[in-house]
């Protein structure tokens, strides 16, 4: 199923299995000191407060008719210290499984974060970024109560339970077992809504994901969606996505509310039947119920249903983590299609040779893009490309900076195969501007250093300088301090292409990759800029791809791509005498200029 469109659900590739929750647990394990100190925190806290019914009963049966005050004043202080250790207790554990819980997550988008740095153009080709993005925020927050409180609170609850157990055994027998006819009821409930429960979860985040990938898609072409008055047709859109979640995450809940009041139900029933069996024991002696011991059971019933009631809402909150868990160890999985080999090796300072070997490339499965592609550029050259849209012209130079593994053929530089390079060490080498002149947010001078963060100030601007870029930044209110938005709003797209370009040149690269870097510059620019090119292409081996052929009538070499090959080569004179392709192209458009 395409996943590359706001309106289609998810499918998750795997299924999910109990060992994900075990990679969950690998990220707790660094703090099991801590949380067992919080464990025993709360267990001592628990296990004292537990005797309360049971002074209780002491007191209702013994003190009070023995007229013992000073045992009741005594009893009474023993409380008041538990109570206040008990506040001590619970100050504590919130605080220390609130730094855990915030560590785990913090780690977990972490490793996210760091994984999506690493996958290759093609993951992100296939994805709406919204989509991508609920996975980095939404999901992982999502785990942050389960793991800052549930996993702790479960452990004591089921101590609690235990203990709980323990005192009404002791007290009661018989009213113990009446108690527990509850509990199958309930894990017949449990088994009946977990299968629901979790798909139910699972169509909800689909929901949550689609509709954060429109509201992300729709910022980024907000100026496109006001231009051609879409407003009303995106409201309504966005209406209807909202409206899916919002359905979706009604009938999750609904069944994670279906818990307390089967629970509160049965306690109820329990609760009843010990006081209708409990009243009428008292005036019979064989079965040794006093009022002392049934005002302490029945506060030891209320207490055993309170952790049951919380385990069940813990159930819940892993229901729901799973959902997420499903989409979040879905990402980290994803492969690294591009990346170093086991026996990839640095390579070293580059002259400038690239050759293409048969090289042929898809980017999907039955729709070759590059056809057996050959060709080799001396050191120092300047390669134009150019041919129809969706040629393959930007297919090329992404494959030199290695973005995309070929599927068969080699690429050699210096007569190394990229592909048993270090990513790093082979774009470190490489200046690249892509169609898209991407501005970060922050200063002017930290966009331009972005690649380089070893570049002083002096560097920087005589980068500007070199591509025109100089004047307009000092005619700026700070100049190269001026603080410029996401994707450089504030900037004309002709401002942020030189911007890119500065970038793409302070690298001082042996390989320079220029696709359409002059698209968005004006005619007077061009002019000025192409004076510091001139001066730049000197002794680099420079590709450039260009719509505006008037910029690349100097190059050393033209290839006019077309179907995934090259079909003409040569410089400027010789394919214009050649009266192929490339001539009715530049005819084309000196026709259009006239």
């Amino acid at each position: 199923m395409a996943r590359n469109k706001y309106d289609v659900d998810e499918v998750l590739e795997d299924k999910f299995d109990l060992n994900q929750l075990k990679r969950l647990f690998h990220y707790v394990k660094p703090y099991a000191g801590q949380m067992a100190l919080a464990l025993f925190l709360m267990l001592s806290s628990s296990a004292l407060t537990m005797l309360f019914p049971t002074f209780i009963m002491k007191i209702m049966d013994e003190y009070i008719p023995a007229k013992n005050i000073k045992a009741v004043i005594g009893i009474t202080i023993v409380a008041v210290i538990i109570i206040l250790y008990s506040c001590v207790c619970i100050r504590w554990k919130i605080k220390i499984t609130s730094r855990i819980g915030q560590n785990i997550v913090h780690q977990l988008r972490s490793d996210l974060f760091c994984h999506l740095q690493e996958l290759p153009f093609s993951y992100y080709d296939e994805r709406p970024h919204g989509k991508i993005q609920v996975r980095v925020v939404n999901y992982v927050n999502s785990l942050s109560d389960l793991l800052s409180n549930g996993i702790i609170n479960t452990i004591t609850d089921l101590c609690n339970l235990i203990f709980i157990l323990i005192f009404m055994f002791s007290i009661h027998t018989r009213l113990t077992l009446i108690c527990l006819c509850g509990l199958p009821v309930l894990a017949v409930v449990v088994v009946a809504v977990k299968k629901r429960q979790r798909k139910a979860w699972q169509i909800q985040s689909n929901k949550q994901s689609n509709l954060t990938a429109y509201i992300a898609e729709s910022i980024n072409g907000i100026r496109v969606t006001q231009s051609f008055v879409r407003e009303k047709e995106n409201t309504s859109i966005f209406n209807r996505l909202s409206g899916s979640y919002r359905d979706a995450w009604m009938v999750a809940v609904k069944y994670n509310f279906l818990m307390w009041p089967c629970i509160d139900s049965i306690s109820t029933v329990t609760t009843a039947i010990i006081y209708v069996v409990g009243i009428g024991w008292i005036s019979d002696s064989l079965y040794g119920v006093t009022i002392g011991i049934l005002i302490a059971f029945t506060s030891y019933i209320s207490r055993f249903w309170e952790p049951i009631n919380t385990l069940a809402a813990f159930y819940n909150s892993l229901l729901t983590a799973i959902a997420y868990l499903e989409r979040i160890f879905e990402t980290i999985d994803e492969p690294v299609l591009v990346k170093d080999t086991p026996d990839a090796t640095e390579l070293p300072a580059i002259r400038g040779e690239v050759a293409f070997h048969n090289v042929c490339f898809s980017y999907e499965d039955g729709i070759q893009i590059l056809n057996k592609v050959n060709f080799t550029v001396k050191p120092g050259e300047t390669y134009a490309i150019v041919g129809p849209t969706g040629a393959g012209k930007s297919t090329i130079v992404n494959l030199i900076s290695r973005f995309y593994n070929v599927d068969s053929g080699e690429i050699l530089i210096d007569g190394h195969d990229i592909s048993k390079a270090t990513l790093k060490s082979l774009r470190k080498q490489m200046g690249i501007m892509m169609q898209d002149s991407f501005i970060f947010s922050g200063t002017i001078m930290d966009n331009i250093r972005y690649g380089n963060t070893t570049a002083t100030d002096e560097d920087v601007i005589r980068a500007a300088k070199t591509v025109c870029a100089h004047d307009f930044i000092m005619n700026l209110e700070n100049g190269y301090q001026t603080q410029v938005n996401e994707r450089g709003s504030r900037l004309s797209a002709g401002q942020r292409q030189l911007i890119s370009f500065a970038r793409a040149l302070l690298e001082n690269p042996a390989i320079l990759i220029l696709d359409e870097a002059t698209s968005s510059i004006d005619t007077e620019t061009e002019i000025l800029l192409q004076q510091g090119l001139n001066k730049l292409l000197e002794g680099r081996t420079s590709f450039i791809i260009a719509h505006r052929l008037s910029t690349i009538k100097n190059a050393d070499c033209i290839m006019y791509v077309d179907k995934g090959t090259i079909l003409e080569k040569g410089n400027h004179d010789e394919l214009i005498a050649q009266e192929g392709e490339y001539y009715r192209l530049f005819m084309s458009q000196y026709d259009f200029l006239k």
